[in-house]
């Protein structure tokens, strides 16, 4: 297999991933929610996606085209205007939230949950930093 390839089709499934109802909704809540309920819960506005408002980006396909092209997502936040930290900090926290519900599910050990938690930072600014393109 082609390691460029590989590295290109994972980071578009993370970005397309962080870009889907994960950051607008909890995967866990503590009351459950029904659809008549007058009171919403939910603070957040489902209409608005934050790493699309992040990046400053129009369309959910439009930054598919542009991660297609070989864009990385540093390069997609300047060309835009949009706030690359915002974008770094919006997969660092929902990465933290994964890593924490698999310590909390025993799917991981403490040991491997410390070490995962203290290279998430790092690995996302290098992977939202890096551009891959087709061999």
């Amino acid at each position: 297999m082609n390691i460029k390839r590989v590295m290109f089709v994972g980071t578009m499934i993370v970005t397309m991933s962080f870009a889907g109802t994960a950051w607008s909704k909890s995967a866990i809540s503590p009351i459950p929610l029904t659809e008549w309920s007058i009171v919403s819960l939910n603070t957040k506005d489902d209409n608005k996606d934050e790493l699309m408002t992040a990046l400053n980006h129009s369309s959910e396909e439009d930054l598919y085209q542009d991660l297609y092209a070989g864009k990385s997502l540093k390069a997609i936040a300047d060309e835009n205007g949009g706030d690359f930290r915002q974008v770094v900090a919006l997969q660092v926290n929902q990465l933290r939230q994964q890593l924490d519900e698999r310590l909390a599910s025993g799917s991981i050990t403490q040991q491997q949950y410390e070490a995962q938690h203290a290279e998430i930072e790092q690995i996302v600014l290098d992977s939202a930093s890096t551009s891959y393109e087709w061999a």
